[in-house]
């Protein structure tokens, strides 16, 4: 078996930062694989490997809905950090700020909005609150680095669990490879 189990430092980081995404078990040996416990008979090992290999599509799947989110994510809260830029140019004037706001989808109301050091941000789960303009700005900075950060984070982990995902498919070929093999051996031999 081709996975070696290594206690270093580095490796152990490597598996926690991934998460806990499990490491494939890489099959070089087929039958040192075979000899190891719950491997009785090739059926079992392939039904393990089979499953592994679920649950690294499983995760995938996950993974690429939460990237989806953050990307759209992203754009919205830096629109809306461009909007309180703007708002605070605005708010040393005396003139009211004409605009366009959103009712509904393709549904637009035009709007006459006064000066103001107040804005309601939605939170999301139908929460809405009132900051001041700064306190709004610095909310939304922090929250478009954290999103930035969780999107090259998730990348990451969607690159090792392909990786992973890889790797269980070879090992599950090379079991299929030396399973037929035996079989066509038998029975030849009988």
């Amino acid at each position: 078996m081709a996975a070696t189990i290594d206690n270093s430092n580095a490796v152990q980081a490597t598996k926690k930062r991934h998460l806990g995404i499990p490491e494939a078990v890489f099959v070089e040996d087929v039958d040192s694989f075979m000899k190891q416990p719950g491997n009785e008979t090739a059926d079992a090992a392939l039904r393990r490997l089979d499953e592994q290999y679920q649950k690294y599509k499983y995760m995938e799947l996950n993974l690429s809905q939460k990237k989806l989110r953050l990307k759209n994510q992203i754009p919205q809260i830096t629109q809306t950090l461009e909007i309180l830029r703007h708002m605070q140019k605005k708010k040393e004037t005396t003139e009211p700020m004409e605009t366009h706001f959103l009712l509904a989808d393709n549904v637009y109301c035009k709007a006459s909005v006064p000066p103001t050091d107040k804005v309601c941000l939605w939170l999301g789960a139908n929460v809405m609150l009132e900051y001041d303009i700064d306190e709004a700005q610095a909310l939304l900075e922090k929250n478009l680095s954290t999103a930035s950060r969780n999107l090259e984070t998730l990348e990451e982990d969607l690159d090792y669990l392909r990786d992973q995902g890889t790797t269980t498919e070879v090992s599950i070929l090379q079991t299929c490879s030396l399973t037929r093999l035996e079989f066509t051996t038998r029975c030849q031999g009988s």
